[in-house]
């Protein structure tokens, strides 16, 4: 179970890897773009980009702590390791979105003279379909090894994808003699980085500070409750290490079964979980039932 956890989690690596180069490639393109169209929205998108590759470096260097077996200072192995590096990447995006933010609206007050060249609009568009294509690719990968981490790398990869679309419209549409849509649009493009770095940073810390999704917690009490000669679920706990989850579980038995018996239901628990939910560890406490 652990091997292929941990050849899932290289796997992994592989969908970081063609990201890291995707958005190396294109953050260039923009910026140099950009650079000669006098375009602010090609300009934060291409900011936006490089924020990409910090954060897919992170996840990198995360999905390859994370393989790291259990030692002396860390019984419990390295899962967070993941965890942890995608809430630094969301400190590095939201530093670079408030950084476009602020040159967007100084950009909007200084008046802009011209509009970008139209140049810049179609590498919008063409950086727009590479990304849809990694999108695709990590999408695919993020379910066959069931990785929360690379199918979060999915969901950037297609939110870049629309970020280089709007900045696409916002660049043809300067061209109706409304230049200062260019800039609009980097307005635009910095908010979608930082709500995109707020949400990477809520869910990170969420499982950091052991929180757990409501309703998988109901679900595993529903299969307990489920399993023979279960009387009543009398507590459960559960948390994240990394993509894997434990639980803790009181169970009630009956109060005139052996030792033998009552241990047999609990492994047979533990084993349900593991097996319909993929739980990675099951902790459980028999009680008796009054």
């Amino acid at each position: 179970m652990d091997e292929q956890r941990y050849q899932n989690l290289k796997l992994g690596e592989r969908g970081a890897i063609i990201s890291i180069v995707a958005y190396i490639c294109l953050s260039v393109l923009k910026l140099v773009i950009s650079y000669f169209s006098h375009s602010e929205a090609l300009r934060a998108d291409g900011l936006n980009n490089v924020t990409d590759i910090m954060a897919s470096l992170a996840v990198l260097v995360g999905l390859k702590l994370s393989r790291k077996p259990p030692d002396k200072d860390h019984p419990y192995g390295h899962w967070k390791s993941e965890t942890i590096a995608s809430l630094t990447a969301s400190l590095i995006m939201a530093a670079v979105g408030l950084q476009v933010l602020f040159e967007a609206v100084s950009s909007m007050f200084s008046g802009v003279k011209e509009s970008p060249d139209l140049i810049a609009g179609w590498t919008g568009l063409f950086c727009a379909a590479v990304m849809y294509f990694v999108y695709r690719y990590n999408q695919a990968l993020a379910k066959k090894i069931n990785s929360s981490a690379v199918n979060a790398a999915a969901k950037d990869n297609l939110s870049d994808a629309w970020v280089s679309i709007g900045s696409a419209v916002g660049i043809f549409g300067s061209q109706l003699n409304l230049p200062w849509l260019d800039s609009l649009t980097a307005l635009i493009v910095g908010l979608l980085i930082c709500k995109t770095a707020w949400d990477i940073f809520k869910d990170a810390s969420h499982q950091l500070s052991d929180g757990f999704d409501e309703n998988l917690i109901t679900s595993y009490r529903e299969t307990i409750q489920n399993v023979e000669g279960v009387k009543g679920v009398k507590e459960i706990k559960a948390r994240n290490y990394g993509n894997n989850a434990v639980v803790d579980i009181v169970i009630f038995v009956k109060s005139t079964l052996d030792i033998k018996a009552a241990h047999d239901i609990s492994t047979i628990v533990e084993n349900t979980l593991v097996k319909k939910h993929d739980v990675y560890d099951v902790h459980v406490h028999v009680e008796p039932n009054s």
